[in-house]
């Protein structure tokens, strides 16, 4: 259960360290409800439950089940996108292409619970997700998708469609997390451990990147 120190009242605002610890936890906790249940089945008692705190404290950090449930998917878009704007036209594609191949495994790997909220999310219909992608996402991603192209133009990597090479680099890197059952289905597995993302990690690299007409950088 995650720590959550509640405020002393509920006029008192506490420290600004101490909130965004409280409501990191309280994310955290709500993530996992929302990830068993979805948001119809969730409330906001069961993520004050599972956070340890009286409902009444929940509402001190958020103040509708509508508001935390934007907070999650902010949160887990934040990671998500922070992988991406690293990228530059200047970098070598290979590369760059290829830590994010591996930083996005490795979040299916860690976070798994955030990729499959995700994925309920954009299935139902992606109305929550509408409010995130109004502050200036469309500017967002066509800013990545210019570096792509800027690679393309300089001859560093093979011609294709920029928007569907990075919604190709989204949807092979988390169906790791989203398809789990069905990958252990398939091959025997009773789980996936740390070196079946890793392998998964390094095929992909092998597949999309030499699509590209680019070899994966030597690893030791």
């Amino acid at each position: 259960m995650p720590a959550v120190s509640a405020p002393a009242n509920s006029t008192a605002k506490p420290a600004g360290r101490i909130r965004q610890k409280n409501e990191k936890a309280i994310i955290a906790a709500a993530e996992v409800e929302f990830a068993r249940h979805g948001y119809k089945g969730t409330s906001m008692n069961s993520i004050a439950q599972a956070v340890g705190l009286p409902k009444a404290n929940l509402h001190y950090y958020f103040s509708s089940k509508q508001g935390l449930y934007s907070a999650v998917l902010d949160n887990i878009l934040s990671q998500w996108e922070s992988a991406l704007d690293a990228m530059t036209a200047e970098d070598d594609p290979a590369e760059a292409l290829s830590r994010y191949i591996r930083a996005k495994v490795e979040f299916s790997r860690t976070q798994p619970l955030a990729s499959r909220i995700f994925a309920m999310e954009v299935i139902g219909g992606g109305q929550a997700l509408s409010e995130h992608y109004r502050h200036n996402h469309h500017e967002w991603f066509q800013g990545r998708t210019a570096v792509f192209q800027a690679w393309i133009d300089a001859g560093k990597m093979a011609h294709v469609d920029p928007a569907h090479l990075l919604f190709l680099l989204w949807s092979s890197t988390q169906h790791y997390a989203d398809f789990t059952s069905q990958i252990c289905l398939f091959t025997g597995k009773s789980s996936l451990k740390k070196a079946d993302f890793e392998e998964a990690a390094s095929n992909l690299e092998r597949v999309i990147l030499g699509g590209l007409g680019l070899t994966p950088p030597a690893r030791g």
